[in-house]
């Protein structure tokens, strides 16, 4: 395990448990909270219109919660409705100082993984930037589309938005309920009243407690086969039973992908990493010794083709119950808002 992705599961064992936060630290969440609240009604007031309707897709917690996977999907979702759609996104890590939309030759050390795998999932144009309102502006300047997707950016209040999606990690919740640093929440509990769908993604007594309590919908994150990076075949993860298996995912729980893997039967050694860190080449190295699985958000951030027995584990996204259809009509409400208004 790295020094970093150590440090990330120390902070979020402390903020997921049922113990208290310190007394020293709750001063210091209240004063966060203070000046995050200020800072967003400010960054209202100064919100200028924008040419097209945007869906922000985002959480409440620090780290993920997974906000890319619903975003795909419900880019995919709009794409199945005949409806043109553009991502725009802050790109974690992102080197750019204007906005930069993503082809074939960008690489996530510029714009961060998640721009690239969205665009490489769904082909939809992906713009990139700092200031996201910019982004869209970029988008609507070069493509004819109906709507734009914000992949994060709930908090990111300088950006009008027609609808919002807030994301819950269903097995974890909204942990203490403290404001950062003493807990993981950058905003209340409360402001879930304000957006227009709550997703818990998995289960969990803390989800579905949520899920009750907001009118929720439930969406599962399930893996079932691996593409290799080499030559893109795919392979049922059920093949790997039986074997040596190597595991790594640079994700914000990457707990969830090691045990989705258990699940199916797999005996792996895991070695997970901090959000968004690149796999070490210590860690590329095993898989000369055996199958190593990543997910794509890490296999994003690897120049081709790969090691020997590097496979990248997609997720698919699966609504339970009604959950597909408030999605549609969600998407429906806000192409039809944006058509009366043009």
């Amino acid at each position: 395990m790295t020094l970093r992705a150590r440090i990330e599961g120390a902070l979020n064992a402390r903020w997921y448990s049922e113990q208290p936060p310190p007394l020293w630290l709750r001063p210091l969440s209240r004063l966060y909270g203070r000046v995050a609240d200020q800072r967003a009604q400010r960054h209202r007031a100064e919100a200028a219109s924008l040419p097209l309707p945007v869906i922000v897709v985002g959480n409440l917690t620090s780290g993920g919660a997974g906000k890319t996977p619903v975003t795909i999907a419900l880019v995919e979702a709009a794409q199945a409705m005949g409806l043109r759609v553009g991502v725009v996104s802050r790109g974690y890590g992102a080197r750019v100082r204007a906005p930069l939309q993503v082809d074939s030759t960008t690489s996530a050390r510029t714009v961060g993984d998640e721009p690239i795998l969205i665009a490489r999932r769904t082909g939809a144009p992906v713009c990139v930037s700092r200031d996201r309102s910019q982004a869209v502006r970029t988008l609507a300047a070069v493509h004819d589309l109906d709507v734009v997707i914000a992949d994060d950016g709930l908090q990111h209040y300088r950006m009008p938005r027609t609808a919002e999606i807030c994301v819950v990690d269903g097995s974890r919740g909204l942990g203490n309920g403290w404001r950062l640093p003493a807990g993981p929440l950058r905003e209340p509990e409360a402001r879930l009243a304000h957006c227009d769908l709550v997703v818990v993604n998995g289960g969990g007594a803390a989800g579905e407690a949520l899920a009750r309590t907001w009118d929720a919908l439930h969406c599962e994150l399930s893996l079932d086969q691996a593409v290799h990076l080499r030559d893109g075949h795919a392979r049922p993860l059920t093949d790997f039973r039986g074997g040596r298996v190597f595991a790594t995912a640079g994700i914000a729980h990457p707990a969830r992908f090691f045990d989705a893997l258990r699940g199916l039967g797999l005996d792996i050694e895991d070695h997970p990493l901090g959000d968004h860190e690149a796999v070490p080449e210590a860690i590329l190295a095993l898989a000369e010794q055996a199958p190593l699985l990543m997910t794509e958000k890490d296999a994003v951030k690897l120049a081709p083709p790969g090691r020997a027995q590097c496979y990248a584990v997609p997720v698919t996204l699966r609504w339970r119950d009604a959950g597909a259809a408030r999605l549609d009509t969600l998407i429906r409400r806000v192409a039809e808002r944006a058509a009366a208004s043009s």
